[in-house]
């Protein structure tokens, strides 16, 4: 399979770039090529299964989905997918959606830390959730051909993501141990995850 990775990464709108400008701005480069990366599974898995997600609406939503991890919007009372959530609707208020629309960004977000979103009932979230669990804990390999697993990772390399990612997870848990990062954390899977990948990778 050849892949335009450029293609592939170039947001698919106007807002979604200013997204891409938000996550750059606010975030290490290791979380945003997790965010790149995440897009980029998120819409060759959609592809493959016949899904047709709101192009837009997901690239905002993978781009700021992390965002309640660093210092800047990280709150110390609700879970950072709730805190992202809020930031992502502003955001999308900000560029002019409408308030329902806006609202979608934040559930979105808030449901890439679920267990599992049905695709029928949200399948923005649905993919975000897939698209994350593939890039943090490396399960789903089998739902992206290998080839662009390695042509995007090269375009947009791991780095310490996964090292970096388990750190703030943890400090995350430690203070909000029943948040689904306290779950999460619990786990193991961040750093399995960093494992598996760099398996694959080698």
């Amino acid at each position: 399979m050849t892949t335009d990775v450029d293609a592939l990464l170039t947001p698919p709108t106007a807002v979604a770039a200013r997204a891409l400008e938000v996550v750059r701005t606010w975030s290490p480069t290791a979380l945003v090529n997790h965010c790149l990366r995440s897009w980029a599974w998120a819409s060759v898995i959609a592809s493959s299964a016949g899904l047709e997600p709101d192009r837009e609406l997901l690239f905002v939503s993978a781009m700021l989905h992390d965002l309640g991890v660093t210092p800047s919007f990280d709150a110390h009372t609700i879970p950072f997918e709730d805190a992202g959530g809020a930031v992502g609707s502003v955001f999308a208020l900000g560029a002019g959606w409408d308030p329902a629309r806006a609202r979608r960004v934040g559930e979105v977000i808030e449901r890439h830390m679920w267990t599992s979103v049905d695709p029928d009932v949200d399948v923005e979230g649905h993919l975000l959730e897939v698209a994350t669990s593939l890039d943090v804990s490396g399960v789903g390999f089998d739902l992206v051909p290998p080839d662009v697993l390695r042509t995007v990772t090269a375009a947009v390399p791991r780095l310490d993501f996964s090292a970096t990612f388990a750190g703030r997870i943890h400090e995350q848990a430690g203070r909000k141990p029943g948040s689904p990062a306290g779950r999460l954390d619990r786990s193991g899977n961040v750093a399995a995850g960093g494992a598996r990948w760099d398996a694959f990778l080698a």
